[in-house]
């Protein structure tokens, strides 16, 4: 058994290198890794070397949207046997402090979560993950729509931060993968209007054909120049002019959500509507308690993951796949297959 991971050494720098195969510790699984996808925050890392305060500061392995193969189980684990198709929900809490306690386990402070310095992600042949953190996949879903059941969480968490419901209008600026993933789950919710925004025509066609009722391409129409009256924003490019033109397209008492995180610690919101629309504003990191939400939306066909899926690249080839949407916004959502698919 060989194990094979695509290391960072530092911005545009990834190497294939031999690491030794992990040992499931007490209550955890081997998992061989058959799919992964690029983020936009495995992206950043490689482009810039850091996120806000998360700085690659030593050799880090990417890849965080993962699923694949049981082959060994730790001591005392039992949830799953070798051969079970698992997708992996990439942070594992501490389970003791205040947040965890609450319910919050995304807001833990002690979250060891993958590709997040100085844990090592999933672009490699194998991985270690606390059994409660692998969910078992029917065997209809591929192993690229397995893998995105992280992003499919974080669209889940948005709209649940959002308060979606039947008969909403939502408006959605961003057309990367979360943010057209959010837009399907905010239609299996029951919004009957969802706009999307984007400055790519690209992605805005890909808006469109997974059920985007209007779609404005914002480097021709500025979304300040629409007739757009929405519910709730949820924002999911990191853009100010995004935030602020999607707060100003609510109607009173809407709620806004913010998804995107941007390059910079700060930034500004047109705070004088937020207080006369009384605006509720809110952020969202992560998700928590999404994944069984996430396979029955996949499964049951309310949510289509492949239908993003845009490349598929083996573990040689993860320097590409990780310059792919840069070079091509109609390369949507990259997948890295370690084991060749």
């Amino acid at each position: 058994m060989r194990n094979q991971a695509a290391v960072m050494y530092g911005t545009h720098d990834v190497r294939v290198e031999e690491r030794p195969v992990p040992e499931p510790g007490p209550r955890e699984v081997l998992v061989e890794v058959s799919a992964v996808g690029v983020c936009g925050s495995d992206v950043h890392y490689y482009e810039e070397g850091r996120i806000g305060s998360f700085v690659v500061e030593e050799p880090l392995i990417l890849g965080h949207e993962s699923m694949g193969t049981v082959v060994a189980l730790g001591e005392g684990a039992t949830k799953h046997e070798a051969g079970d198709r698992v997708t992996l929900e990439p942070g594992i809490p501490d389970g003791t402090c205040r947040e965890c306690r609450a319910g919050r386990y995304n807001l833990c402070p002690n979250v060891r979560f993958f590709a997040t310095p100085p844990i090592d992600g999933a672009f490699a042949n194998y991985v270690t993950v606390f059994e409660d953190f692998a969910f078992s996949l029917p065997d209809e879903l591929s192993d690229n729509a397995g893998a995105l059941m992280e992003p499919l969480s974080v669209g889940i968490w948005a709209n649940r931060k959002a308060g979606t419901r039947a008969g909403d209008r939502v408006l959605i600026t961003g057309a990367g993968p979360i943010g057209l993933l959010a837009m399907q789950v905010a239609l299996a919710e029951g919004a009957t209007e969802v706009a999307v925004t984007d400055v790519a025509e690209e992605r805005l066609n890909l808006a469109r054909k997974t059920g985007a009722t209007r779609t404005v391409n914002v480097a021709e129409e500025p979304l300040s120049e629409t007739d757009i009256e929405a519910d709730t924003l949820i924002e999911c490019s990191g853009n100010e002019r995004a935030l602020g033109d999607g707060i100003r397209c609510l109607r009173p008492a809407g709620t806004a959500v913010v998804v995107g995180m941007g390059p910079e610690e700060m930034t500004s919101v047109p705070l004088a509507f937020v207080q006369t629309s009384e605006i509720w504003l809110t952020g969202t990191f992560r998700y928590a308690n999404t994944y069984p939400a996430a396979i029955s939306l996949a499964a049951t066909g309310k949510v289509n993951l492949d239908a993003i899926v845009t490349s598929a690249y083996g573990l040689e080839e993860t320097d590409s796949a990780l310059r792919a949407s840069q070079e091509d916004p109609a390369n949507v959502k990259p997948m890295v297959l370690p084991n060749g698919g």
